[in-house]
């Protein structure tokens, strides 16, 4: 993998930013994580401050068994919502938080499938001409999303204040990585999101009551097992949530390959990708064994990463110990989901688009040929099955769709037409030449 020139680097992975740098580049991670972050609590009926209180220790026990060399930010998935509220439908948040913990088990298992036997087989199973058009599935199809964010009301209706708002803090985004340059240009995001929310606050949008009767500190709604209750297994709850483990590792996959790229590392390789995946998996189990949902690797802050070449794990440790405390102190809470959603929503069309734009980019570096029959085929199916929302239902409970369904039909027609042993030898010369 080509690195990125060190003159285009303004911190590197391991550079340990000055103090006001370091919290202020900080805060700009955990802008861009927390709107998502507590999201999936609200929707799932679980305590956000739990959910950020896990997203944090997640990322630091993530940090640690990287070796401190990959900086990727997690916070709650969204693709354990439908399964959690299923989940607890039948057998409780507890019931829930137990199918939480076996989904990161499977991770566990995987990473030391790929340890013993490595990751060549994986990586055959998922070529650029695979990978790429995913990676663009993962940021498009979250498109609808940040676009309602940004125009819609709360009632889901188009109003143009709101979007105006959006539009706003858009700008002021783009204007600050593109324009201007220096430290300003490290903190695009977190300019952006309080240029918005001026902007938003003197257009009447923001509501402050929520941060008045806050208390400065809270204490979580944690659920902990065999302290607030006695585990129990279910095969009903292992059949709601260990499948989802096989959507959210193509996604780590994905995340590990985008990153790589920003970044200029190949993190398959080095510190590899049975590091990356227990990690992921061992924070989703200590958000389980809290009462947080489960976790993932963030697209959102690795957007911010490209945006801003600050690639420091000091900087994503730094967000991951603001989110702990943020999650004991009402107030901050409360002043953080004080912010509009079309401010934030103005940010995501930004970063969730740069998630797309690096798919892309991995094709274009990978050389891939479109005018080869058999690339067009994969990369249209993917694209079209990714973005366009099909699924297979498999029952009422489990849906298998979106960009876990396009990655594995992906797979499939990499590996039954014609031309895969010549395509994997081309790539391979290309690696080579690279």
């Amino acid at each position: 993998m080509k690195k990125i020139q060190e003159n285009d680097i303004h911190l590197d992975v391991n550079e340990v930013p000055k103090p006001l740098t370091w919290i202020t580049l900080s805060f700009q991670h955990l802008f861009a994580m927390f709107g998502a972050t507590i999201l999936v609590p609200f929707l799932v009926g679980l305590d956000p401050a739990v959910a950020l209180i896990s997203s944090g220790l997640g990322t630091i026990a993530f940090l640690l068994i990287t070796k401190g060399q990959v900086p990727a930010y997690l916070g709650s998935s969204f693709a354990f919502i439908a399964p959690i509220i299923a989940a607890k439908a039948a057998a409780g948040p507890e019931g829930a938080m137990v199918g939480s913990f076996l989904a990161g088990v499977v991770y566990g298992i995987v990473a030391l499938l790929i340890k013993m036997v490595g990751y060549k087989w994986i990586m055959k199973l998922l070529p650029p001409i695979v990978v790429g058009p995913v990676i663009i599935v993962i940021g498009l199809s979250l498109a609808n999303v940040a676009v309602g964010m940004a125009m819609n009301n709360p009632d889901g209706e188009y109003n143009l204040t709101y979007f105006s708002v959006a539009l706003v803090t858009l700008a002021i985004t783009i204007i600050c990585s593109v324009v201007f340059k220096g430290f300003i240009s490290l903190i695009p995001v977190l300019i952006g999101i309080v240029g918005g929310y001026v902007y938003a606050l003197a257009i009447g949008l923001v509501d402050f009551s929520k941060v008045a009767q806050a208390s400065v500190f809270v204490k979580p709604d944690f659920i902990i097992p065999f302290i607030t209750y006695t585990p129990g297994f279910s095969y009903e709850i292992i059949l709601l949530m260990v499948p989802v483990a096989i959507v959210t590792l193509s996604e780590h996959i994905g995340h590990q390959l985008v990153l790589g790229k920003v970044v200029g590392r190949d993190y398959i390789e080095k510190p590899g990708l049975h590091r990356s995946i227990l990690g992921d998996g061992t924070a989703t189990m200590i958000a389980a064994l809290i009462g947080g949902p489960p976790n993932t690797t963030y697209g959102e802050n690795i957007g911010v990463l490209a945006i801003t070449r600050v690639y420091s794990v000091y900087i994503i440790a730094g967000a991951a110990v603001m989110a702990i405390v943020f999650g004991f102190i009402g107030k901050i809470s409360a002043l953080i989901s004080s912010i509009p959603t079309p401010v934030m929503g103005g940010v995501s069309i930004l970063l969730f688009g740069i998630i797309a734009s690096s798919g892309l980019r991995m094709l274009s570096d990978s050389k891939i040929d479109f005018g080869n029959k058999r690339n067009l085929v994969i990369s249209s199916v993917i694209l079209v099955i990714g973005i366009g929302g099909a699924l297979i239902k498999v029952s009422e409970q489990f849906e298998l769709h979106g960009m876990a369904l396009s990655a594995i039909i992906g797979i499939l027609l990499n590996l039954v037409l014609p031309g895969r042993k010549e395509a994997e030898k081309d790539q391979n010369l290309e690696n080579t030449a690279a």
